[in-house]
């Protein structure tokens, strides 16, 4: 089975990038809007604005007022999110089909006209707000902090990718009214912009609206490049590692790799290889370290799709209160690079399961939506979603085998450990 997914480009004339998928079986729209701003065009000193700005886009515009935008879409039985990731921003909407300028309005106006209504009062609000975000999930939790010791074990100081999403407290207080003003004129552009309508719409018809709410906005200037040194070499060159006795209940390791980035003709091997490790209950991982060895009583992976030099997969295992570290660490070593020997039938099994996900996401408009978003904003094809599967099946066994050689050793590792403070683990 191909996907035949159809799509429709378009480009208004202030920059901004249009993707139209038509969907007549269910009477929904999706309206996905990525912005081309993640935390990796932060320079030094200015972490965590891409983040903050995402909440601040929810404090109203010019002409909607705070929380409107929640309560008009909510109002007519949609939903709306965002998210900020390392190399995107993404805004979202989904509603009945009939109610799809309503979308259209409540997004081109927030691009638009912003400004107007953004005042000292609401960047200390959301200011605070990240923040106590920041304590909640990273602070106060235990392993909270797993991201930034690991993006600092695996990236340069000077890689875009060194600093979580979240950035620094001591960069968001600094942050006053007029970066934040300067930061939404910088990125928040048409011509910094991919907009994705996809659902139970007329193409002629939808693309006029479009038009309609976005052509007024005038385009910004050129971006600038992604701070920092982007290329990297191939490999770690060696085994770095953090180790950590905190307020932990179990032990754990974390585990990841260097691997090529999302734009990579390889990333579906690194895909393969996360669904061999992580992907269900009969995983490498769960079914050797979980079941077999019992050393670990959860196990992960996850392949991150970063495009910036590089990109990494992530593995971890959290053990019993009686595990070491050293036999966990190990045992997590061992069942990555034990890649190198898969045959077949288990490589099979893999890209099912990764094909039954991504055809179970594209099945939703929102997910649909997003998906053309993206390969438009970072390839400008968006028919790239059409040829995922394609991509999926040519991997082959010996592709897995020579990756997890090439990149799975110890010359090619970060490694974050937890001890409980205790010594044995918790309750």
């Amino acid at each position: 089975m191909s996907l035949s997914i159809p799509i429709e480009r378009h480009r208004l004339d202030n920059g901004l990038k249009v993707v139209i998928s038509p969907d007549p079986t269910v009477p929904v729209t999706a309206v996905n809007l990525w912005y081309g701003v993640g935390s990796r065009n932060e320079p030094p000193g200015k972490t965590g604005f891409a983040h903050l700005f995402e909440h601040m886009m929810f404090q109203g515009s010019a002409h909607v007022p705070k929380n409107r935008h929640f309560e008009l879409i909510e109002g007519v039985g949609g939903t709306l999110n965002a998210t900020t990731w390392f190399d995107r921003t993404n805004y979202f909407d989904t509603v009945p089909s009939h109610e799809l300028d309503l979308a259209l309005w409540l997004e081109a106006d927030r691009m638009g006209w912003m400004l107007p209504a953004m005042d000292q009062e609401k960047l200390d609000n959301q200011r605070e707000v990240v923040k106590n975000e920041k304590r909640q999930r990273y602070d106060n939790q235990p392993y909270g902090d797993w991201g930034e010791r690991l993006q600092r074990l695996v990236f340069p100081e000077d890689h875009p990718y060194h600093h979580t999403v979240i950035g620094s407290m001591e960069d968001l207080d600094a942050a006053s009214l007029a970066d934040v003003e300067l930061f939404f004129k910088t990125f928040y552009v048409p011509n910094n912009a991919v907009l994705t309508v996809a659902g139970d719409v007329e193409v002629a018809a939808a693309v006029a609206s479009v038009e309609r709410y976005f052509g007024e906005i005038p385009a910004g200037e050129p971006t600038p490049p992604v701070p920092g040194r982007v290329d990297v070499e191939p490999r770690l060159g060696g085994t770095v590692r953090d180790e950590v006795v905190s307020d932990v209940p179990l032990p754990r390791v974390i585990m990841a790799f260097w691997t090529p980035p999302f734009s990579s003709d390889e990333f579906p091997v690194g895909e393969v290889c996360n669904a061999l490790l992580g992907m269900g209950r009969a995983s490498r991982l769960h079914r050797r370290l979980v079941r077999e060895r019992r050393v670990a009583k959860s196990a992960i992976s996850y392949q991150y799709p970063l495009l910036s030099g590089a990109s990494m997969l992530l593995t971890w295992a959290t053990g019993y209160a009686r595990s070491g570290l050293e036999d966990i660490e190990a045992a997590l070593g061992e069942e990555v690079l034990a890649l190198s020997d898969v045959e077949q039938a288990e490589v099979d099994r893999a890209i099912a399961l990764v094909e039954t996900d991504l055809v179970h996401a594209l099945e939703q408009v929102a997910s649909r939506a997003d998906q053309l978003s993206m390969f438009e904003l970072y390839f400008g094809e968006p028919e790239r979603v059409n040829t995922l599967l394609d991509r999926l099946r040519s991997v082959t066994v010996q592709q897995i085998r020579s990756y997890a050689k090439e990149r799975f050793g110890p010359d090619n590792r970060a490694v974050v450990t937890y001890q409980p403070a205790n010594g044995n683990g918790g309750a």
